[in-house]
């Protein structure tokens, strides 16, 4: 009895410890979204994503000395995926950021959520991947959200919005990449190159404008570069401690903690539109996590 009593503990703990860890990357989102809405009032989008992620470089070359610093850690024969990855990345960040004072927080989340469904669609014809029912049907139902949250025709499709989707379809194409790296690349290796590879990116535009920021703006940027780091690593450590079935879902409580966040800080409005085409989208992604879990299953058992 008491065997049986202890054998599922570890379990429900890993459980509980991943669920906690995905709460710190949410909160590591959300600080993001607002600390780059605050540092685009002194900054521009190209100076905030060189000097945050010059401050990456820095604080990872830290743990890297700190963790015994060897060479084999940071060596790679893949200097063409990382590059293609972080020109696609850079770009992806860059609307992203070119978003956030533009429109409405809530907009832009729910527009980001399409991602997933974007990666859905394109790898197949980029990984070879299956093009399954499930996820043809998760990506049409993310797209009906996607036009409930835009409503071309009903609103002026403005340049904030526009960012946004782009960003949206960036990160999806960077995920895919990440992809075929994690096939000889340990995440560290990832990071650290997606930090080096951005500063060298990142200083083409900044011939023309380096300028070290204002102290308040520079603690904004920081803070951008610190939680754009801890968010990473918590999602690792939760998708490590648990199904992903089980922390993926997590994620989508971004939506209504940053129409919190953003009703509490920036007294913006939430507009039901945006809130029921997001539920939309979120319904898009859970129908495909649930056609991936049906997959994974077949493929088990065959």
């Amino acid at each position: 009895m008491t065997i049986a009593t202890a054998t599922p503990a570890p379990a429900r703990s890993n459980t509980a410890r991943a669920v906690l860890w995905m709460f710190g990357a949410l909160i590591s989102f959300s600080i993001i979204a607002v600390a780059g809405r605050e540092a685009s009032k002194g900054a521009d989008t190209f100076q905030i994503m060189f000097w945050r992620s010059l401050l990456g470089i820095i604080v990872l070359s830290l743990i890297w000395f700190a963790t015994g610093g060897k060479l084999r850690q940071l060596t790679t024969a893949r200097i063409g995926g990382h590059t293609l990855r972080n020109c696609i990345h850079y770009a992806a960040q860059y609307s992203w950021l070119a978003a956030l004072p533009l429109i409405p927080l809530t907009q832009l989340f729910a527009v980001e959520f399409t991602a997933p469904l974007w990666v859905a669609v394109l790898a197949p014809f980029i990984l070879g991947e299956k093009l399954s029912s499930w996820r043809l049907m998760a990506a049409v139902v993310g797209f009906i959200g996607t036009l409930i949250v835009v409503r071309p025709g009903a609103i002026p499709l403005s340049t904030g919005m526009i960012f946004g989707l782009v960003s949206a379809l960036g990160f999806a194409l960077s995920m895919i990449m990440t992809k075929r790296l994690t096939a000889t690349e340990s995440a560290f290796k990832i990071l650290f190159y997606m930090q080096v590879l951005q500063t060298i990116i990142g200083a083409v535009p900044m011939v023309s404008r380096m300028t070290v920021p204002e102290p308040v703006t520079a603690g904004w940027i920081a803070l951008v570069g610190i939680c754009g780091l801890t968010a990473h690593f918590c999602s690792i450590r939760a998708f490590m401690l648990a199904d992903a079935i089980i922390v993926a879902p997590l994620d989508f409580l971004r939506l209504p903690l940053i129409a919190l966040a953003a009703a509490l800080i920036y007294n913006e409005g939430v507009d039901p539109w945006v809130l029921a085409g997001g539920a939309v989208v979120i319904a898009g992604n859970v129908i495909n996590m649930f056609g991936e879990r049906l997959r994974a299953k077949a493929a088990r058992a065959s």
